[in-house]
């Protein structure tokens, strides 16, 4: 079986968290690639009550009648792998096709090829052509020295629940 998994991605308009457009171009792709995958995972959280992100991207789904799965509770990438790999790995899931934003890729594919393998999922990455700005560069340098620390919280998160690390 196969997956497509889409991280969360939002933007504040009006005073209102919502999905950013990045954020949609991947569900755009998703919808594009579905044919030949057995479910779409959106991961991602809410901030101020308002719906999540996995809500609002499964709410602006056009394609195909998949198995849409919402894992509402990620705020952060490690997060997005740890949380989305029970839930491959409970439907027989043995490959993801993790979709990204272009600057996004490299701490994309550093949590996702690890925490997924873990479970024995191999995770591809693919960058979808998207917002590539200052602003998303900056927050991309930012986090990069988190990135360890995430990945063992990530690690002892999927110890717990059972997955060897």
């Amino acid at each position: 079986m196969t997956a497509i998994v889409v991280p969360g991605n939002e933007v504040r308009v009006d005073g209102v968290w919502q999905i950013s457009g990045a954020c949609l171009a991947l569900v755009r792709e998703a919808e594009r690639l579905a044919p030949d995958a057995d479910v779409v995972v959106f991961t991602g959280w809410s901030r101020g009550g308002e719906p999540s992100e996995a809500e609002q991207m499964r709410d602006a789904w056009q394609g195909p009648d998949v198995e849409l799965v919402v894992e509402p509770s990620a705020s952060v990438t490690a997060e997005n792998a740890a949380r989305t790999l029970p839930l491959l790995v409970s439907r027989g899931v043995r490959r993801a096709l993790v979709l990204c934003s272009p600057w996004h890729r490299h701490r994309t594919r550093f949590f996702f090829s690890r925490l997924y393998a873990i479970g024995g999922v191999e995770a591809e990455v693919r960058a979808v052509p998207g917002a590539r700005g200052v602003r998303e560069l900056g927050h991309e340098l930012m986090a990069l020295p988190l990135a360890r620390r995430q990945l063992s919280s990530a690690k002892a998160e999927l110890a717990r629940r059972g997955f060897g690390a």
